[in-house]
C-alpha cells in the first residue's frame, strides 16, 4: 500500500530529531520520499537539503502538478530552504544526479557537497537522463564543480524509476 507524501515527510522529518545521521541514512530518506511520490503519479524525485546535519528542507519534483519545468526536487529544496537564511556549506542529498539547472543554482548558493542514488546511466532506460543537456551546454563534469557523491542506493534504479509514463 502506497503511503501518503505526509507519512513520507514524516519520516524525513524524523531525522531531525537524531545526532550523527549519516549520509547513507539521509540517502535512503530521500529515496523513501521519492518512491512515495512516485507512487502518487508524480516524477520520482526528491532531495533534502541539510546544513549541520539537521534537516532544512524537504522537497519532490513538483513539475507535473505545477505545469512548471523549473520545479525540479533540487530547486524546490533551495526555494524553500533560502526562507531561512544562507545556504553557503549545506549539503543537498538526491535521489538522482542534477540536471545542469539544478547543479548551477546548488553551486551559486554554495552548496558544499550533493550526494546521490543514480546517475545519468542508471536512469537513461527509464528516460531520466540529463547527459544530452550537459552535452548541449558544454558542461563537462570533469572536475565537478562541487563534490558529486554516488552513494549504494538500497532499491534499483528500476524499482524508483519504474516503467511510469513522464515528459
Amino acid at each position: 500500500m502506497p503511503q501518503t507524501a505526509q507519512s513520507g515527510a514524516r519520516l524525513v522529518n524524523s531525522l531531525t530529531s537524531l545526532t550523527n545521521v549519516s549520509h547513507q541514512e539521509w540517502l535512503e530518506q530521500v529515496l523513501h520520499l521519492a518512491l512515495t511520490h512516485r507512487q502518487q503519479g508524480g516524477r520520482p524525485f526528491a532531495a533534502l537539503l541539510v546544513r549541520d546535519n539537521r534537516l532544512v528542507a524537504s522537497a519532490v519534483n513538483r513539475m507535473l502538478e505545477a505545469g512548471d519545468p523549473t520545479r525540479h526536487a533540487e530547486m524546490e529544496a533551495l526555494r524553500g530552504a533560502s526562507q531561512q537564511g544562507p545556504l553557503k556549506g549545506a549539503v543537498v542529498y538526491a535521489s538522482g544526479h542534477p540536471c545542469p539547472m539544478c547543479l548551477s543554482a546548488l553551486v551559486m548558493n554554495g552548496i558544499s557537497a550533493v550526494y546521490y542514488a543514480f546517475d545519468n546511466q542508471d536512469a537513461a532506460p527509464f528516460g531520466f537522463d540529463s547527459s544530452a543537456a550537459y552535452a548541449a551546454l558544454r558542461l563537462p563534469l570533469n572536475p565537478p564543480p562541487l563534490p558529486l557523491i554516488k552513494l549504494p542506493s538500497p532499491i534499483s534504479a528500476a524499482t524508483l524509476y519504474g516503467h511510469t509514463t513522464h515528459e
